[in-house]
């Protein structure tokens, strides 16, 4: 990789969680000139403060509706307190006036007069839009020449879509515009939300942060995106049931697409679609261990390892739906995925052949909705039976030499037949880079093991 110019970083929840690990972003941004915009987002849980900051303020927006639906005692007064005690909790440990921050952020609370999503979206974005304030006071008492860019200042435009909002294209002339780097200037920007057109705040699907991070990337044609967390990148398997695991150190953007779907959920998938238009890498690295080269993302990698990763993807459910020549039938499988999106049901895998189609879903989305999407299916299609498997889970091995390497599969499931693990379905992707074996969640985390041991510690790396 070319020495780098200009690098974007963005520090999540658990990176400024505390004053301990805000002093550690400052020493992490100091030892390298080239970070120069720094995308913060609001403060993450910690021992003292069991909920995000970013769950409190949709608790207080919906004045205690929304952990009361999920069966959580805290009031939206409760709430409240909360957050004033997290940031007080915060400049105190930083020496920073709590003057400033504290009280405008309660000022700001108190006087919102929006109702609906309006008002949630605004709420949302003060965890983001104080954070930043303070992490940017505390860079400045550092000795860092900051600037505070806030994306209401500089036109980091949304769609009115308040909770779920998309970025507008006039965003990337927008910060072009505005983000100059004069001499040493280093730029702070709080994550997650912006500014429609009609001057209204709104904000990003929940992860924003990193959404932003990877948009200012795009617009500011950056070297590297690094994007810190806390772990030292993505793992060849979930490290929760494989302590040994190890970092994967290149990944393809549509490899980590793949793993994401499966269960590694490290990164907000729409940060990457620019980052990989224009060829920019994300650097996946640990806050608590920043001398780690992390996870590099790539538009391209020589497939020196045949397959990088195995994912797993728990409390899926398969729907098994029989009828004669149904492989012959125009438009069966598009009235069959139609009547899945009516119900609002997610669908993964298709495997067929002429009398059997089985649709992979997640096994919650069933809830309250298996016996009227039963009926609709069996009344629209006409079909002859209907069989439903709960308590999948689905892994997947991913890598682009697969495509190449077709006995890779063949290794899989011998290695599975010789521990005798029975499995409930497989499919193959038709990128052929990776493909997917359906087992009983009861043996799933055996399983993964067996094929972890097999194909990454002896076999395919």
């Amino acid at each position: 990789m070319k020495e780098k110019e200009l690098v974007v970083c963005k520090f999540g929840g658990s990176s400024v969680q505390n004053p301990t690990q805000i002093k550690k972003i400052t020493q992490i941004v100091k030892e390298d000139n080239t970070r120069k915009v720094v995308v913060v987002s609001a403060p993450g849980r910690d021992e003292t403060y069991n909920q995000k900051i970013t769950d409190h303020l949709l608790n207080c927006a919906t004045r205690g509706k929304y952990f009361s639906e999920q069966k959580i005692d805290i009031s939206h007064e409760q709430s409240f307190e909360k957050i004033m005690g997290k940031f007080e909790y915060l400049c105190t440990g930083l020496d920073i006036s709590p003057k400033g921050i504290v009280d405008a952020l309660k000022k700001d609370l108190n006087n919102c007069s929006l109702n609906d999503e309006k008002r949630i979206a605004y709420f949302l974005s003060r965890g983001e839009h104080y954070n930043a304030k303070l992490i940017a006071l505390y860079f400045k008492a550092s000795g860092l020449n900051v600037e505070l860019k806030l994306p209401e200042e500089f036109g980091f435009m949304l769609s009115e879509d308040y909770l779920n909002a998309k970025v507008l294209e006039p965003s990337y002339e927008n910060i072009k515009k505005s983000f100059d780097f004069k001499e040493d200037t280093l730029y702070v920007v709080p994550g997650f939300y912006g500014i429609t057109q009609n001057k209204e705040l709104a904000v990003l699907s929940r992860g924003g942060s990193d959404l932003t991070g990877g948009e200012l990337s795009y617009a500011l044609d950056a070297d590297v995106y690094e994007n810190w967390t806390d772990t030292n990148g993505v793992y060849e398997v979930d490290p929760r049931v494989i302590p040994k695991a190890n970092v994967i150190p290149r990944l393809t953007f549509k490899e980590l697409r793949l793993l994401s779907s499966k269960g590694f959920n490290v990164f907000h998938f729409n940060a990457m679609l620019n980052c990989k238009k224009s060829k920019i890498p994300i650097n996946i690295k640990n806050t608590n261990n920043p001398t780690h080269e992390g996870t590099l993302i790539l538009s391209e990698r020589v497939p020196m390892e045949d397959l990088v990763g195995i994912a797993k993807l728990d409390n899926m459910a398969s729907i098994h739906i029989q009828k004669d020549m149904l492989g012959e039938e125009i438009g069966f499988s598009a009235e069959l995925l139609k009547i899945f999106g009516e119900f609002g049901i997610n669908t993964y895998h298709y495997p067929t052949d002429k009398d059997d189609i089985a649709i992979l879903v997640e096994q919650e989305d069933l809830k309250g909705n298996i016996n009227n999407l039963r009926r609709q299916i069996e009344k629209r299609l006409k079909t002859d039976n209907i069989y439903v498997t709960y308590n999948l889970s689905i892994i997947t091995l991913v890598g682009i030499g697969l495509k190449e390497n077709s006995f890779t599969i063949v290794d899989a499931i011998t290695a599975l037949k010789e521990k005798n693990i029975s499995f409930e379905m497989f499919d193959m992707s038709p990128s052929k880079i990776s493909f997917h074996i359906g087992v009983s969640q009861a043996i799933s985390d055996i399983a993964l093991e067996i094929l972890h041991e097999k194909m990454l510690v002896n076999g395919y790396k």
